[in-house]
């Protein structure tokens, strides 16, 4: 059921090696791309990485090169408001897309395509995982992937056949999520001390990995400090100049 493979999702990070045939992916991307879209843009690209160099250099620049070496397929999700400016180009008008909104909509575009993609992948029995490391070197990866201006990546995708088993790591309550009528952050309090409780039993009982750790703490050191700071200039470079 699809209320179950929803809810059974963990990253995959090594695979059996075996890739994906054309015809699979191919599939797949078509499928993905029956997501909705904002006002039908449809302001994505995927780029499918079968060279065997190029994966690797892919792997050194986004600091995940295990996971490229045993995928079935590797790909790299990206905004794209090229075609549109084409499009544009063919209709005799310029297009504006150097806007904060676009880099929204192109975002959430690439998202729900992606999350389409994973989905349709799940569900023929094989794992994935997304890789925002794409964004510790974004220069690199467009110079390596040819990407022009009004493109940019967002993250990568590697999917294949598991060679590894993860339990299902719990998510926040329901009730930390979901408001109704009106945002409470009274609730909050609570909530995240019971579940740093579940997630410290996760952490120290899983099948690998163990460790102490809990929700809060963790987020705490990952958000105590800005990252990837070079982004706003890169999308800068690339044509997005948030106005």
């Amino acid at each position: 059921m699809v209320m179950d493979l929803l809810s059974s999702h963990t990253s995959i990070r090594t695979y059996k090696n075996k890739k994906l045939s054309k015809e699979e992916v191919l599939e797949l991307v078509s499928v993905a791309q029956h997501a909705a879209s904002s006002h039908f843009v449809q302001a994505y690209s995927v780029i499918w990485i079968t060279d065997d160099e190029m994966k690797k250099k892919l792997g050194e620049f986004s600091e995940n090169p295990t996971q490229m070496d045993t995928a079935g397929a590797v790909f790299v999700c990206c905004v794209d408001f090229k075609r549109l400016q084409i499009a544009g180009t063919m209709n005799d008008t310029s297009i504006v897309t150097d806007t904060a909104e676009n880099v929204i909509v192109g975002t959430t575009d690439v998202a729900i395509f992606s999350q389409n993609l994973a989905i349709a992948a799940e569900s023929k029995g094989y794992g994935i995982c997304y890789i925002g490391g794409v964004r510790n070197n974004p220069d690199a990866i467009s110079e390596l992937l040819n990407l022009p201006s009004q493109v940019f990546p967002v993250f990568a995708m590697t999917m294949g056949v598991p060679d590894e088993v993860h339990e299902v790591k719990p998510r926040l309550p329901v009730e930390a999520i979901l408001h109704e009528n009106n945002y409470s952050s009274e609730k909050y309090q609570t909530l995240l001390t019971d579940y740093d409780k579940t997630m410290e039993n996760y952490y120290a009982t899983r099948g690998s990995n163990q460790k102490m750790a809990n929700w809060t703490q963790s987020m705490a050191n990952f958000l105590s400090k800005a990252r990837r700071t070079h982004m706003k200039d890169f999308l800068k470079k690339q044509g997005f100049t948030w106005k």
